[in-house]
């Protein structure tokens, strides 16, 4: 096990809400956190894996707490919010990862059934702003924090609705980070390109070998490449970079 404890670390003393933290790309970003000196807030749905990477945080000399969280309910996020404020004292990050997407639907915008597309959006589109609604009172209070929200290199590419999701991700951080730069919080996004996750290999399966055709460096992406910039971003070496969409995707887009 590696150990997550930390002296000195970038993000020391800081209390950081990762959602969607329970696997894949959350939990990497949760490990990091910790590692670099934060109390972390395990948030997700998925009671026993979310559980499980809390504990092993703490076993490994790291502080963490898991709050079942559902980003789509304003009631859910605000509950996470409280007992994140009793128990780690108050917020100063906020990672919107969660998502609806290793076990997603596939099909068009025109046809897809409206029950399931106004399901999907709450989570992965409207969950960035539940949840910022919910913390960003409380980070005013500590004079300041960051949002990184997660996007995806499918914002620039056909995607169908989780393209749809991740474009209105990049409009949510550019308007929030104006709606809160003055209370000295910041809003950045992470744009991942395709990377191997569980999620990923159940969307993709052998398909993915031809993404990575297409990438500049010939391989898939893993969770922990996204880990550094994640980090940056919440620590105050970034203190003034907002507003931004930071794509980690191997050179699979270029943006002029």
């Amino acid at each position: 096990m590696v150990s997550t404890s930390s002296t000195g670390g970038r993000l020391e003393d800081k209390v950081v809400v990762v959602t969607g933290a329970a696997q894949g790309i959350g939990e990497a970003y949760a490990r990091a956190i910790a590692a670099e000196g934060a109390a972390v807030v395990v948030a997700d749905l998925n009671e026993e894996a979310g559980g499980k990477v809390a504990a092993s945080i703490n076993e490994g000399g790291g502080r963490a707490i898991f709050v079942r969280t559902d980003v789509s309910s304003a009631e859910s996020a605000e509950a996470m919010a409280t007992r994140a404020i009793a128990e780690l004292g108050g917020i100063d990050g906020l990672v919107n990862n969660a998502a609806i997407y290793g076990d997603m639907q596939f099909d068009l915008l025109i046809s897809v059934d409206w029950d399931y597309y106004r399901r999907f959006m709450s989570v992965n589109m409207d969950g960035a702003l539940v949840m910022t609604r919910a913390v960003y009172p409380h980070m005013q209070r500590r004079g300041g924090g960051s949002i990184v929200n997660q996007s995806s290199t499918a914002a620039y590419l056909y995607s169908g609705f989780y393209g749809l999701a991740k474009v209105g991700v990049n409009g949510l951080t550019q308007q929030l980070a104006h709606e809160v730069g003055g209370m000295g919080i910041r809003v950045n996004a992470i744009a991942p390109g395709p990377t191997d996750t569980e999620a990923t290999r159940t969307q993709a399966g052998d398909a993915s070998k031809e993404l990575v055709k297409g990438l500049a460096l010939k391989r898939m992406g893993q969770p922990e490449d996204m880990v550094g910039a994640c980090v940056f971003l919440l620590s105050e070496e970034s203190a003034w970079v907002t507003g931004q969409i930071l794509a980690v995707d191997g050179g699979q887009t270029f943006r002029g």
